[in-house]
């Protein structure tokens, strides 16, 4: 587990806000294209295929991509949808999470491990 100085896990967001841009677009793709995938899925013994095939497919591997480049960084994603992250740090002397929503502008809160987003304290 990779443990985060304040101003290492500043220093990702930027990083992190193009990664969840990326996430927004490509699983609005995902979710536009789910119906013609469950039909593909159910015709692939008759010979039908995805339509948009080619399109579906890279929308879900960038999705996987653009996850494993966030956890590959040490981060945790805790809600896809929010952009919620927390970045595991040492806070007196015990492992706490410093914790990030998409759309704030710096991280300045953090919580207990087993605190979750309802117990973020100001740092």
């Amino acid at each position: 587990m990779k443990l985060f100085t304040l101003e290492e896990a500043n220093a990702l967001l930027p990083q992190l806000r193009r990664l969840f841009a990326g996430l927004k677009a490509n699983r609005a793709v995902l979710q536009r294209l789910a119906s013609e995938a469950k039909q593909a899925q159910e015709k692939a013994t008759t010979g039908g295929g995805i339509q948009h095939g080619q399109l579906y497919a890279t929308a879900l591997f960038q999705v996987i991509e653009q996850l494993e480049t966030i956890s590959s960084l040490g981060v945790e994603i805790k809600d896809i949808d929010r952009g919620l992250c927390d970045f595991p740090a040492l806070r007196d002397g015990r492992i706490v999470y410093l914790c990030w929503l998409l759309g704030e502008d710096y991280i300045e809160w953090w919580h207990d491990l087993e605190a979750g987003f309802a117990g973020r304290q100001p740092l």
